[in-house]
């Protein structure tokens, strides 16, 4: 076989392994950091012979979204998965998006094994195992949070733990992402896949910024990893399904604006529904407070004057109306609000402050979901042409590791 389309892109069959890691809540200075302080030392060789790119993930930018943009090489408006949660109209519930039923095309991994590659996708969280391996033939699909209940049947693997020689880690760890890509290695190692797809926890991300002691300690752990999944022969695809920003004032006091607040005083309370789809089962890592929201309003509103009044509130960066969010960020109509409303870099929103309980951060807010978040590593172990005017995006990892791996051009 030469090449399998899936989702209207031409993937070429890899004659090598194909591993694409997305870092979690990552960003350029976060790497670039390391390396400067002597922390990276095989990714700092690894760039100068391959590609140091920057790319755009999807918007919102969110864990769920852009995993899934990287699993399916397209846009949330193809996918349907337009945040970690979302308010269903049709059943008046909020709903998380973990359910691979809510998945609306088939993922690259679904779709190779369907054709007889085999197909390895380790993440940290279990929230986003069933997405990532949805139709997934004879593959390997496990969650690090969950590695000491693997079996056969259910997840292609057993005995994970004793195989890499590690203990559970805590969901909240830098251990849980080192338990990814020891798998990973070891994976590549024994059973020879053709793809492979290893996503990480921002744990760390979200409590430390670039340069610091424990991101330098957690990047100089994956260095270690990334050589060693080099030196098995595989292409490395490095991404990032987000950026990460803090969301506080020089002195650490996080700033955050409560739209269910303003809409409850500016419409009636509870006529409006104020959806926040960063939320997750993990609010220890950011209280549920990201740099996007989404609204439904009532019946009769004047959507295009309140855009105007939202626009107007310090803090706020962009408001869009349905439309105009659909257009620009590629996004469904069907699952967000009337209005999409997103935060400027240093500035989180909420709904109301007893939704959100930050008492217990020992570290300042730092949190994602905005335009400044967007841009996202894209580094790569191989040299790397893009066609003219391409708009490099993080769900070109396969299309880009396929085309190497088959020893073919990205400009042909």
């Amino acid at each position: 076989m030469e090449q399998l389309q899936v989702n209207g892109r031409d993937y070429p069959w890899p004659q090598r392994p194909v591993v694409v890691v997305c870092i979690d809540g990552s960003e350029d200075a976060y790497h670039e950091r390391a390396i400067a302080d002597g922390r990276m030392p095989f990714l700092e060789k690894m760039l100068e012979r391959g590609a140091d790119l920057r790319g755009d993930c999807t918007m919102p930018s969110f864990t769920n979204p852009n995993n899934i943009s990287i699993a399916t090489g397209q846009p949330p408006a193809v996918h349907g998965i337009c945040g970690n949660y979302f308010y269903d109209t049709e059943t008046n519930a909020e709903v998380m998006m973990n359910a691979p039923e809510l998945l609306r095309v088939p993922t690259i991994f679904a779709e190779f094994s369907k054709a007889g590659a085999k197909v390895v996708c380790i993440t940290a969280k279990d929230k986003l195992r069933r997405l990532l391996g949805r139709d997934l033939v004879d593959g390997i699909n496990f969650s690090a949070e969950k590695a000491d209940q693997v079996t056969d049947e259910d997840n292609g693997i057993t005995k994970v733990l004793e195989r890499v020689g590690m203990e559970l880690p805590s969901v909240y760890s830098a251990e849980l992402s080192e338990l990814v890509m020891a798998a990973g290695v070891d994976v590549l190692e024994k059973d020879n896949p053709q793809l492979m797809y290893l996503s990480l926890t921002d744990y760390i991300q979200h409590k430390h910024a670039p340069g610091s002691p424990v991101a330098n300690d957690f990047y100089g752990m994956l260095d270690g990893y990334f050589e060693k999944i080099d030196a098995l022969g595989a292409i490395l695809v490095v991404t990032a399904d987000h950026g990460m920003n803090a969301k506080s004032d020089a002195d650490g006091v996080a700033q955050v604006v409560f739209l269910q607040d303003f809409f409850d005083g500016r419409l009636g309370e509870g006529t409006s529904r104020v959806i926040l789809p960063i939320t997750d089962p993990y609010t220890v890592h950011h209280g549920a407070l990201g740099s996007y929201a989404t609204v439904h309003l009532p019946a009769g509103t004047d959507v295009a004057a309140l855009v105007g009044e939202v626009a107007a509130i310090d803090g706020v960066d962009t408001v869009l109306t349905r439309e105009e969010a659909c257009e620009r960020f590629e996004l469904p109509g069907d699952r967000i609000g009337d209005i999409v409303v997103i935060a400027t870099r240093n500035t989180a929103l909420g709904t109301t402050p007893a939704r959100h309980d930050i008492s217990g951060f020992k570290e300042p807010l730092r949190s994602h979901g905005g335009l400044t978040e967007q841009k996202v590593p894209f580094l790569v172990n191989a040299p790397v042409e893009l066609p003219a005017g391409h708009r490099l995006r993080n769900f070109d990892a396969y299309w880009v590791g396929t085309t190497l791996a088959a020893g073919r051009s990205l400009t042909a």
